[in-house]
């Protein structure tokens, strides 16, 4: 079958917070990847930089849509806020910094819009189907976002090889379905858990991925962790 991405459009999510650095660069690779039919909706989550003023200052289309929290509330209630309007048939989730590479977007798109499944993730650590994790900025990283893989996999049954990434692709129609409610990062294992529970499967596509340092601006943290243990008993166990 034949991939005709035109027929589709594409809605990209993209919650935002102090990324005054890569916002502008990021929404021009999105228009130079996607070009056609497409909508980018960005929540700035309270930004206390300069984000907001590049944004306003920035040439707008009708193809973005920037939408506004007054306090910072999270990258799940960033992600809430956008979902009630975006009109899109696939639905992708992108991070405001440049860890993730919008040339990723067709091969993330191609088994939904070629009907072999409804949820892709991106796969920071799948090169040639072998385990490479290079990318990750440090063995600490990558100790944790293995160990936090692995236990997702064992309570949802699943056999992913990085549920924690930002990558995440939706058929609109199931995205639909799923109500969120997790306000912060927790998004990521509150949404797989979710999934597994309707019995729908998740396809991996291996992306490219360029790891930042805290200093750099990068913001989930250890405890991040706990509560994506905690959420995932919580969605699998107790709702």
């Amino acid at each position: 079958m034949k991939m005709d991405i035109d027929e589709f459009k594409i809605s990209i999510i993209i919650p935002l917070y102090n990324e005054e650095r890569t916002i502008i660069q990021l929404l021009e690779k999105i228009k130079y990847v996607l070009k056609n039919n497409y909508e980018i909706v960005i929540v700035d989550d309270g930004s206390t930089d300069n984000s907001k003023n590049l944004l306003r200052a920035y040439k707008s289309s009708e193809k973005l849509k920037i939408l506004y929290h007054k306090k910072n509330l999270g990258k799940g209630a960033a992600i809430k806020t956008a979902k009630k309007i975006i009109s899109g048939t696939i639905v992708i989730i992108q991070d405001a910094d440049l860890e993730y590479d919008p040339n990723d977007y067709l091969k993330l798109i191609e088994p939904i819009i070629l009907k072999k499944n409804k949820v892709v993730y991106g796969s920071r650590v799948l090169r040639n189907g072998r385990y490479d994790n290079k990318n990750f900025t440090s063995l600490f990283r990558i100790f944790g976002n293995h160990i936090l893989t692995l236990t997702s996999n064992f309570f949802n049954k699943q056999k992913l090889t990085d549920a924690h990434t930002c990558y995440k692709v939706f058929d609109k129609n199931l995205f639909d379905q799923i109500i969120l409610e997790e306000d912060d990062f927790s998004f990521c294992p509150e949404i797989t858990t979710k999934i597994s529970k309707l019995g729908v499967e998740i396809i991996e596509v291996p992306i490219s991925y360029n790891g930042r340092h805290y200093k750099d601006g990068k913001k989930i943290k250890f405890i991040d962790a706990i509560y994506a243990l905690i959420t995932i008993l919580k969605y699998k166990y107790f709702r």
